[in-house]
């Protein structure tokens, strides 16, 4: 009886520190009444046993945001986060710093084996395993593409935009990688922790330099001092 009781004790001090967690990210909209109900209840049965304080800010994140925008996250991905662990998050965060926003997010994985991507432990077995447990779709041999695009489509990388210059005046193509997010994965992207990798602007800019308009590629091979963003 005891033990039950410290148990239960344990998982209420789980959900008061998510609950706490999420309290600074609510916007002055929110409004927890407009919130499902049973989303609510299965969110706080899955959330409980959550005591790692790194993933109760993710679960904090999922609250809030649902919080501020009720159906933004779906039970699935409730579900799915209560499987998560920890090491899989940080992996699956490492993998959001390749993200651009292309109408979506985007990880831009297109060669495995060059260095900006092993030594930030994105590597074929790294992949894999995401694939496995339902976060990416991974396409060994072939690109993904993102098809009909117009002629001056702009693209984000952490918020800095980069206008492309695409070769026809409408119904453009551009190669994505290998890698694309599940419905799951679009979701947790926007609040995993991720960070921008450094340099890797440039790395996308100079693999896309053909689309680039004529004036940014001279300023980027010309300009003196650190290379212009964006």
């Amino acid at each position: 009886m005891h033990r039950f009781i410290e148990e239960e004790a344990k998982k209420q001090e789980n959900i008061e520190e998510i609950t706490n967690k999420a309290l600074p990210l609510l916007q002055e909209k929110a409004d927890a009444s407009r919130m499902d109900d049973d989303w609510v209840t299965n969110f706080f049965d899955k959330s409980r046993i959550v005591s790692d304080s790194d993933m109760q800010k993710l679960w904090a994140r999922v609250l809030a945001g649902e919080a501020n925008t009720p159906g933004i996250y779906t039970k699935r991905t409730v579900n799915f986060l209560g499987d998560l662990d920890k090491t899989d998050a940080a992996l699956f965060a490492k993998l959001c710093g390749f993200g651009w926003m292309i109408g979506n997010v985007v990880p831009l994985i297109f060669d495995l084996k060059n260095d900006i991507y092993k030594k930030n432990e994105i590597d074929f077995n790294a992949v894999i395993h995401l694939e496995s447990i339902g976060l990416v779709q991974f396409e060994n041999l072939t690109n993904f593409r993102r098809l009909e695009l117009p002629k001056n489509p702009t693209v984000f990388y952490y918020g800095q935009p980069v206008l492309l210059e695409m070769p026809k005046e409408e119904d453009n193509e551009l190669e994505l990688g290998h890698v694309l997010l599940t419905k799951v994965g679009q979701e947790l992207a926007p609040i995993c922790g991720c960070q921008p990798i450094d340099g890797f602007l440039d790395f996308v800019k100079d693999r896309w330099k053909a689309i680039l308009p004529k004036l940014t590629a001279v300023q980027d091979t010309t300009a003196s001092g650190p290379t212009p963003r964006g």
